[in-house]
């Protein structure tokens, strides 16, 4: 298990948490979720081709050696000091762990003085111990009538196919009753999974995400040997790149390469960024971030600082490769020998500015910086001169020889169509595979996808430009504001009102995105009372605030709410509040998923105009 883990005892899992959440998540996971997640947490591994027998009998000793694995600090158990039992003497693997599960009173021996750890573990037996991790030691009824009561309860059971009570578990049976034991609620009424020093998510689920990035090692690149420096045989692995399933042989030459060694899995990115250094920031002797082609990326390795501090080979100046985690992060630095490809971008003018530059003889100038958002959904910044203004459009080629920056200004394209309900095409026009879409308004822009824009209308309202590739399919799409996505959702907490000469002023304050914001001294009075609004701008430099639609009473489903016999889709970043006495109080979809609340829901614009819903607010029925 990590070492972060909470120092908590055995059954020790009474963590408060200021939002109860709920028994355990809505769904059932996946057997390759669930394998994943048991086998990053160290309560079940595979052999050593990383294969987890999901199919072979549990025994008693392995079941009990899996049980304290989930818990905190029980990796850590060693052989025991004496035999346990005749049958478990000393030298036995387990020994350690059937002592320490013996005096923990998880499980215990037979009346014989014999504990049969080669037996296999039964569903009484396993539901029992799991009940006992989560503190519940007192059961109704006889053996083992109330333990699998409370162990139905609790959905331990799902994913289990063993039903009888004295059926053997398999090991797919018990990797599925660590993974519901997780997101199942302990006596004290939290979340197993806190008392090990992880978080669910939003749903109340295992977060497979966080666990992975806790259990990935690396980054390398794919340079020389460099299978050398993976601690396992990659000819076996496991490989992802770029996101896909993959073959061993689809690694190329300068890829970024992460693995994780229980799971024998590798994971392969290939973002990288080409031209020359133009800062290295805060220092040349210290770098922790360097901006090449105008992108800014924070160095994620000692490797790669060392390369570019003025200890290393490249400085300001030089044309590099920066090869990007994924994390956006530098991994590693080639030269310009790997820099042969030019690069180009399409964005949207954010901002206009002066910034300094160095010269690369120790001096600095000043000089007129366009900041460019990509279609890619990262942030730009080049010298250049006059002609370009915030929202133009414009096309970025970056020398992969030279990395010489040329800038040119693009004519808006309109189109006028709709995109069909899956968002794979927009009438006639086919999305590309690669297809990078970006939505802006003003200076923020998000990068979306082609399924968030299903059943929506594109017209000269919302569209900047489009282009096709050589097949006919739209390959970039710059959209204005047509989701609404890069906007903040919040409640307006107060609005004061002040006069002055001629004037009244307005000051409006609000909450957003778990940070306090204002709008001051504006002569402007927006229509919008106390409680959800849509924040323009951001949080800390609002440009104005518009009111949300309201729908009353409405039933959740997984990912929409229905009122009046309409279903309108939740946002995938909805805000969830709980009102009690006229204050709005963050919550979660999973708290209000349990029930007992009156659930209003409040959004920008209707589904087919690429509206969400933004907020929901839960009250207590009756209150």
């Amino acid at each position: 298990m990590k070492s972060k883990r909470l120092a908590a005892g055995l059954l020790a899992a009474s963590l408060s948490l200021s939002l109860a959440l709920p028994a355990s998540g809505a769904r059932a996971p996946s057997a390759s979720e669930a394998a994943q997640v048991v086998n990053i947490l160290g309560i079940m591994k595979g052999d050593a081709q990383g294969n987890m027998n999901l199919s072979a009998q549990v025994t008693r000793a392995e079941f009990v050696t899996m049980a304290l694995k989930a818990t905190a600090g029980g990796e850590q158990i060693g052989q025991a000091a004496t035999s346990p039992y005749p049958d478990v003497p000393r030298s036995h693997w387990a020994s350690g762990y059937v002592e320490a599960g013996v005096a923990a009173g998880l499980v215990s021996g037979y009346s014989d003085g014999t504990f049969r750890p080669g037996s296999p573990v039964t569903l009484a037996e396993a539901a029992t111990i799991a009940l006992k991790l989560l503190g519940y030691t007192e059961f109704s009824g006889a053996y083992p009538t109330g333990q699998l009561a409370l162990y139905h309860s609790l959905r331990l059971d799902q994913g289990v196919s063993v039903t009888a009570p004295s059926a053997p578990m398999r090991r797919q049976d018990a990797m599925y009753l660590f993974y519901n034991l997780l997101t199942a609620k302990t006596q004290g009424g939290t979340l197993y999974l806190t008392a090990l020093g992880y978080q669910p998510n939003a749903a109340g689920e295992v977060d497979l995400l966080n666990l992975l990035n806790d259990g990935m090692d690396g980054p390398i690149a794919a340079q020389g040997n460099w299978r050398d420096s993976i601690p396992f045989e990659v000819t076996r692995a496991t490989v992802y790149r770029k996101g896909a399933s993959a073959k061993l042989s689809d690694i190329q030459t300068n890829d970024v390469i992460y693995w994780n060694a229980d799971m024998k899995t590798l994971w392969i990115y290939d973002d990288k960024v080409t031209g020359a250094i133009q800062a290295l920031s805060p220092s040349t002797a210290s770098p922790t971030s360097v901006t090449v082609a105008g992108r800014t990326c924070t160095i994620g390795t000692s490797d790669a600082a060392y390369a570019l501090s003025d200890l290393g080979q490249y400085g300001i100046g030089d044309t590099v490769t920066l090869l990007l985690g994924r994390d956006g992060t530098v991994a590693a630095v080639s030269g310009s020998t790997a820099a042969s490809r030019s690069m180009e971008l399409l964005g949207v003018v954010t901002a206009v500015e002066e910034s300094p530059y160095s010269d690369g003889r120790g001096g600095a100038y000043d000089a007129r910086t366009v900041v460019v958002l990509a279609t890619d959904g990262q942030t730009y910044r080049y010298e250049a001169k006059g002609g370009f203004h915030p929202g133009s459009i414009v096309r970025v080629t970056v020398s992969g020889t030279t990395g010489a920056v040329s800038l040119k200004a693009v004519s808006p394209s309109y189109l006028t169509e709709r995109v069909n309900d899956r968002g794979t095409k927009a009438g006639r026009y086919v999305f590309a595979d690669d297809v990078e879409i970006l939505d802006v308004s003003g200076e923020l822009g998000v990068r979306i996808y082609p399924s968030r824009l299903g059943g929506i209308k594109l017209d000269r309202d919302n569209v900047k430009y489009y282009s096709l590739n050589r097949d006919g399919q739209i390959d970039r799409l710059i959209l204005q504001d047509a989701t609404g996505d890069m906007h903040q959702y919040g409640i307006l907490e107060k609005t004061t009102s002040m006069e002055g000469g001629d004037a009244t002023y307005y000051t409006y304050q609000f909450e957003a995105g778990g940070m306090s914001g204002s709008l001051s001294q504006t002569t402007i009075r927006y229509p919008v009372v106390k409680g959800p609004v849509q924040v323009v701008g951001s949080v800390q430099n609002p440009e104005k605030l518009c009111a949300l639609s309201k729908l009353n009473d409405v039933r959740l489903a997984e990912n929409q709410v229905t009122a009046g016999g309409k279903n309108h889709t939740l946002s995938d970043h909805v805000a969830v509040y709980e009102y009690r006495n006229e204050t709005y109080y963050p919550s979660t979809l999973a708290r209000v998923r349990e029930g007992g609340y009156t659930l209003t829901a409040w959004y920008d614009k209707a589904d087919l105009d690429g509206g969400r819903v933004r907020i929901l607010v839960a009250e207590e029925k009756g209150s």
